[in-house]
Parts: C-alpha cells; sequence; structure tokens
C-alpha cells in the first residue's frame, strides 16, 4: 500500500512539475521536420515515463530496436496492464502517440501532454466515434507521426491473449505503412495481479518484432493480417516464457 500511495504522490508532483515544460512544448519550432519535432516535444514524456518505472523499482529489458523502419509506423502491441504504455513510451526509441479511451480527457495536465504526442481518443460506446478514431488515425500517420493500438481492445491481465481486433489495422494499410508487432511481458505483475491494491516492482520483457510491411494488404484482408500479426506476438510470448 505504501508503494502505490508514493507512486500517486509521485505522479502528482511529476505532472504540476512538467507545467513549465508544457508550456514551451506547445511553442516548438514550426520550421522542424515532423520526425524533428516529435523527437523533442517527446523528451519529457520519455523521461517521465523511465522515471515512472524506476519509481516501481522495475527493470525493463528491451531488444529489437533494430527492426522499427524510419518514417512513420503503426506499432502493434498485446495488453497486459496499466503500465504497459510507460514501459513503452519510456523504453521504445522511435516516439509515437497511442489510442486512449476517451475519458482521459478529463484530466488535465495528462490531457495536454497526450495531445502534444500525438494521441487519439475513442469513445467505444459510439461506433461513428470510432470510424473518426480511424480516419484521425491514418492522417496522424499520413503526416508522418507514429502511433501505437492494443488491438485486444482490453488488457489480458497476464492471462491469454485476446482475438486481435481487425479494425485498427486499417490504419496502416489507408496510411500505406509498416506494421511493427511489439511483445510485452511482465506489467500485470505490477499491479492487476495485485487485485489493482498495490504496485510492486517488477521485471518487463519488451522485445520489438520485425516490420511488415503495408504490401502485405495487396494480398491478405485485414482480419487475416490481425491474425499473423498476433501470431507473431504469441510466439515471442512463448519465447519470453522459456
Amino acid at each position: 500500500m505504501f508503494r502505490l500511495l508514493y507512486f500517486v504522490l509521485f505522479l502528482i508532483v511529476t505532472l504540476a512539475g512538467s507545467l513549465p515544460a508544457l508550456r514551451k512544448s506547445k511553442k516548438v519550432n514550426k520550421e522542424l521536420t515532423v520526425a524533428e519535432r516529435d523527437q523533442q516535444v517527446h523528451q519529457l514524456p520519455k523521461r517521465w515515463a523511465r522515471a515512472v518505472m524506476k519509481s516501481t523499482g522495475s527493470s525493463v529489458h528491451i531488444q529489437g530496436q533494430e527492426h522499427i523502419p524510419n518514417g512513420p509506423v503503426l506499432f502493434i502491441c498485446n495488453h497486459e496492464g496499466d503500465f504497459d504504455i510507460p514501459a513503452l513510451l519510456g523504453h521504445v526509441d522511435k516516439p509515437f502517440g497511442f489510442i486512449s479511451k476517451v475519458e482521459v480527457k478529463k484530466v488535465p495536465v495528462v490531457r495536454d501532454w497526450m495531445d502534444i504526442i500525438g494521441c487519439i481518443y475513442i469513445n467505444r460506446n459510439n461506433r461513428r466515434d470510432a470510424v473518426k478514431m480511424l480516419r484521425d488515425g491514418a492522417e496522424k500517420l499520413k503526416a508522418g507521426h507514429s502511433l501505437l493500438i492494443f488491438p485486444e481492445g482490453t488488457r489480458s491481465l497476464g492471462g491469454e491473449m485476446k482475438p486481435f481486433k481487425s479494425g485498427g489495422f486499417r490504419i496502416a494499410k489507408d496510411a500505406n505503412v509498416p506494421i511493427v508487432p511489439v511483445a510485452i511481458k511482465g506489467t500485470s505483475d505490477m499491479f492487476e495481479k495485485n487485485n489493482r491494491k498495490k504496485v510492486t516492482s517488477g521485471h518487463l520483457q519488451i522485445e520489438i518484432l520485425p516490420a511488415i510491411p503495408f504490401t502485405i494488404f495487396e494480398e491478405y484482408e485485414l482480419k487475416d493480417v490481425a491474425d499473423l500479426t498476433q501470431q507473431k506476438i504469441q510466439k515471442a510470448l512463448d519465447q519470453m516464457n522459456k
């Protein structure tokens, strides 16, 4: 319980302390390229995410960064728990935004940082909003930004991966960008497996797998691509268990 209280206090203090950097990030040099701009505005969120993981006493081992292509990509990752985002945000070299539930827009400062790094919101109870999310996501990728989605749609809590929903893969298809599968393991041990009552340290593993070129959509349907991507991630997770 003490670690949970410490963690909550850590979040409050660090978010409040980020306000000057937040104001500065809103005035980033517009002459920068998209890649340069993303690298600059992600500097503090990346440091913050690493500090979050460090504050829990957790270790993060990542491999496969060399598989990330230049230019915008759609990262596809399995979803274990709440700590997936800070673990990935802090340790994946390429800056990215991610898809978040619309309720997060109600949280001051967090919402502003998410807007700056290019996140997109979705109301899961509104089908029309989901269609808009796909359109906005494709536009982000076309503009040169990268995105990350969790196609399971919810956390697996460290159990069996849930079937990948194929809708999010349309973002990569419409934008003609590669898919980069990512396997993550260990985040659910930190919080979800403690009945969300305490935060404990974890030993996290992240593996970035070889990119899947966008030309795959010329040969396979969305559902087939989703299944293939899930199989690759599952294989990586199985190797982590050995």
